[in-house]
């Protein structure tokens, strides 16, 4: 890599313009510091934006708009002719990243922000190498890393021509046959997309579930509305091998898969790996540094988002705690009040969840297996979306809300949700529990009908034994 001539200081400096470090180095911005922020790419944004979260998130939409022409046929609206074009859709999903990346720039600019543009080296605690553009380093107070994550690397011998996730959303194909190689929320969400745009999609997982993350009884209830739309879903399985079919007009791929423990050979137009994602920490020059990091990458810190070396804090997937953009932005805010001199700490009680699958799922707060693995005594009320009056105007009964609450004082502890908009009905939840809310709050907290939030309030009066819309549990005589 080339390195520029020109040398830099700054008060603060932020490695990274993920939704962690942008709003990091705004913030900072604001309170008044001389900022600049470090970028290796030419377009602001991080994973999320740029290759995660926003691109995924506007093909699953193009794909719900389709599936829900094809619902609409149970009461009376038939829709012929519904097909997609991928080059339009490739370049309506460009339009939106770009569109939001250069808000980003906007803002940036507006602040006074300098964006230098190159890869980043610590090589001490107060100053930084920059490979790849025209600064060649900077000497800084106070950093922020907000590195974010890559990929897991996709096991020796998989050869370039499989997929990953980040090749997958830039369409470049829809292949006749797709094996998902991964059943956590990148797999399933990418393999839907991909089934809703044509492909006969099959999922391959190692562990005996899928989002061995969530809740058993609401990932239940998303996989008995999936399994219809995919081709084969294999549990307790390992793909042994995959090879590049040779001598194949058709082209594809020669897949050996350990199922059941037999070795099934498959054949696949097209394969993607979704393996997880590792913390950018290896290649930033921290051991010039007091910064730790633990055994699997991750930056150690404290409430602050400081980290062992008292002027450098970490943020966003960098950092330890879930890897998750809406987690990088507050933690962004909390480092850059902190170097303030704020007396501020990243101690929120719940971090939402969201997986987009269709039905959608997302919890925030205990969940009941953490509950039951941690020996904490919770009541809890479950709400069957089939008894709300939204939920069956919509033609979507499959879903569930269900709260946790202390047995004691009923505060609320937890909220799990599948079904439809569970992604937009569980702030509510985040925000009860940050509130220190109890049930009763919930209950005489008066939600609108007919609406997909009622399911919350129903749920918290089961929860209290006090239901009006599900009957009582039959009394023992």
């Amino acid at each position: 890599m080339v390195m520029g001539s020109l040398r830099e200081e700054t008060q603060v400096v932020v490695i990274g313009s993920g939704p962690g470090g942008y709003v990091a180095a705004l913030r900072l911005a604001d309170l008044g510091k001389d900022v600049l922020l470090i970028e290796k790419r030419e377009r602001p944004g991080g994973t999320c934006l740029l290759e995660g979260c926003i691109p995924s998130k506007t093909l699953i939409h193009a794909v719900e708009v389709k599936e829900t022409t094809r619902q609409a046929e149970q009461f009376g609206l038939t829709f012929k002719g519904v097909e997609f074009d991928p080059a339009k859709l490739r370049a309506w999903t460009d339009e939106v990243v770009s569109g939001l990346s250069d808000g980003i720039k906007g803002l940036l600019k507006r602040r006074d922000v300098t964006v230098i543009h190159g890869h980043a080296r610590f090589d001490s605690p107060t100053s930084l190498s920059i490979e790849g553009g025209e600064v060649s380093g900077i000497d800084f107070e106070q950093a922020i890393i907000a590195t974010g994550s890559s990929l897991n690397q996709l096991p020796d011998g998989i050869i370039p021509s499989v997929w990953s996730s980040a090749d997958a959303l830039k369409l470049p194909r829809v292949p006749d046959s797709l094996l998902v190689v991964g059943g956590g929320y990148i797999g399933l969400e990418m393999g839907l997309v991909y089934q809703g745009l044509g492909s006969e999609v099959s999922v391959v997982e190692f562990f005996p579930r899928l989002l061995m993350g969530a809740d058993f009884d609401l990932v239940d209830i998303m996989v008995g509305q999936v399994k219809q739309r995919l081709h084969e879903i294999m549990l307790d399985s390992k793909v042994k091998s995959i090879a590049e079919t040779d001598g194949d007009a058709t082209g594809g791929f020669d897949v050996d898969i350990e199922v059941g423990g037999k070795i099934v050979s498959k054949h696949y137009d097209q394969v993607l790996v979704a393996i997880g994602r590792r913390p950018n920490t290896d290649d930033i020059g921290l051991e010039k540094t007091k910064v730790a990091v633990n055994e699997q990458g991750f930056i150690v810190t404290n409430e602050e988002c400081r980290t062992a070396e008292s002027n450098i804090f970490a943020i966003g997937d960098a950092a330890e705690g879930p890897m998750l953009a809406h987690k990088a932005s507050r933690e962004g805010k909390v480092a850059a009040e902190a170097i303030h001199g704020g007396e501020v700490a990243f101690d929120n009680r719940a971090i939402p969840a969201v997986v987009f699958t269709d039905p959608e799922i997302a919890w925030t707060g205990l969940t009941e297996r953490e509950a039951e693995e941690q020996g904490i005594e919770v009541t809890i009320g479950r709400f069957p979306l089939s008894a709300l009056g939204r939920a069956r105007t919509l033609g979507r009964t499959d879903g569930m809300v269900k709260i946790l609450a202390d047995p004691a004082g009923g505060l609320v502890l937890g909220l799990g949700i599948v079904g439809p908009m569970a992604s937009e009905l569980i702030a509510e939840g985040t925000l009860a529990i940050e509130m220190g809310a109890t049930l009763e709050d919930i209950m005489v907290t008066i939600h609108p009908h007919p609406t997909l939030s009622e399911a919350i309030l129903e749920a918290a009066e089961v929860a209290a034994g006090e239901a009006v819309h599900v009957n009582p549990p039959r009394k023992v005589r």
